[in-house]
């Protein structure tokens, strides 16, 4: 027989004990706002946009007022369902300094009020994001919310090719020929598309290794065969090494080994690209080895943003401001180069962008936040198994993304997918190091 608490109007039973009932729903609906605002923010408010056309999102009305009233909902999510003593774990002193750094690279830019704007706009994506860290409990949380999020994001890709195929592939790119009919789904670009599906599959494997194999399957499989028609053979390429580094060294006893593993790589990739621009051994070394050593026209770009940084090394020109002024626009022709960067929107590097955007002083602080804290957070894994394989898993997106990040640009872009999973990955280190992740809550 049940009594009625006089307080909250919850039934207790004989014992006075409150049924688990009510916290569970509370668990449940956590997770689904969770998918719902995770699937949104990869979505966007404008999927299957054409190609060419909103790149500059953060000045598009209808993003800037969904994004809004998303990242109100997911306040509104943080204080009511979310753990809140998880909080100050998710975000310490090194982020919040670099945070400094992106809003301080505002007020530096030739228009304040509108970067301040697509800084403003960051922050809510980033502060959604930390929000789907928060929400789930227990690691049967994160599974459900992972699997749900995939599946919803790759029945919409594929269900547009045959609906809308001029606008889930590339149709013919006028501008980009080599890109024509290439799969992009429901994002702007194949570069973005490549990665995005990357991430499933190490969701896919995290969904594996916990015993969710049907899902698991379903999701790496169809993942992998959208990759492969982006035409992105880096992506495809490194989707295996990543999965490999991560996993290897835990199958054989040696976890220790990842991330210093991790970091070499992370190195040599450096080195090799951006690397051979100021290195002439380096540029040698590539040239014997038969690479294309202008890697596809980036090694021009990098050339003229290290001399325009060289004029504000300390305060960089303005967060997304650089390619965008004048300075760039109306260049004089570069004749040094081999490459007129006239017109192009970013660096094709994502570290000399920061550097461009806010300094060098900024992107030390950036390396410390998005590459070494991450490995390290890894390494103080809480020894529970839900949180190790949580581990590998968002170690196998910050591993992905940190490296693509050499070829492309996306650190702090405002809703750009690939950024939003970096950070989910970077954050998600950050969790399993310091709360111990149960794999369900009776």
């Amino acid at each position: 027989m049940n009594s009625i608490d006089i307080r909250t109007g919850a039934d207790r039973d004989v014992a006075g004990r409150r049924p688990a009932y009510p916290a569970q729903m509370l668990r449940r609906a956590a997770v689904v706002v969770g998918i719902l605002l995770f699937t949104i923010m990869l979505i966007s408010f404008q999927p299957f946009s054409p190609v060419h056309e909103g790149v500059e999102e953060g000045g598009n009305l209808v993003n800037q007022l969904g994004f809004g009233m998303l990242g109100l909902i997911a306040l509104g999510s943080l204080l009511t369902l979310a753990d809140l003593r998880r909080l100050p774990s998710l975000i310490g002193p090194a982020w919040l300094l670099m945070i400094g750094f992106l809003v301080l690279s505002g007020f530096t830019a030739p228009d304040p009020s509108a970067t301040l704007r697509g800084i403003i706009l960051t922050l809510i994506v980033m502060m959604t994001i930390v929000t789907v860290l928060a929400l789930p409990q227990d690691g049967d949380g994160y599974a459900r919310m992972l699997s749900v999020v995939a599946g919803i994001l790759i029945f919409i890709c594929y269900a547009g090719l045959p609906l809308v195929p001029s606008l889930a592939t590339h149709g013919f790119d006028a501008l980009e020929p080599q890109n024509s009919y290439l799969w992009r789904g429901v994002f702007t670009h194949k570069n973005i598309a490549g990665p995005v599906m990357a991430a499933f599959v190490f969701a896919a494997i995290y969904l594996w290794r916990r015993g969710d194999r049907w899902s698991g399957v379903v999701i790496a499989v169809s993942a992998l065969i959208f990759v492969s028609q982006t035409g992105s053979k880096t992506t495809l390429g490194l989707v295996p090494v990543a999965a490999l580094l991560v996993l290897l060294p835990s199958a054989i006893g040696l976890r220790v080994l990842t991330p210093i593993a991790v970091f070499c790589c992370q190195l040599a990739f450096a080195l090799l690209t951006f690397g051979s621009v100021l290195i002439e051994p380096i540029h040698q070394f590539i040239l014997w080895l038969g690479i294309d050593p202008t890697f596809t026209g980036r090694v021009s770009i990098w050339k003229f943003g290290l001399d325009a940084l060289a004029d504000r090394p300390l305060t960089g020109f303005g967060y997304e401001s650089f390619w965008s002024t004048d300075l760039v626009r109306y260049a004089a022709n570069p004749y040094y180069l081999d490459w007129d960067v006239r017109g192009i929107v970013h660096a094709h590097n994502g570290y000399l962008d920061i550097a461009i955007s806010m300094g060098i002083p900024a992107l030390i602080v950036a390396l410390a936040v998005l590459i070494l804290l991450p490995l390290i957070d890894y390494m103080r894994c809480r020894p529970v198994q839900e949180n190790r394989l949580l581990a590998d898993f968002f170690m196998m997106i910050v591993f992905f993304t940190t490296l693509n990040a050499m070829m492309e640009s996306f650190f702090f872009r405002r809703m750009d997918p690939v950024w939003m999973l970096c950070f989910f990955g970077v954050i998600g280190l950050r969790l399993v190091a310091r709360v111990s992740i149960p794999r369900r809550l009776a």
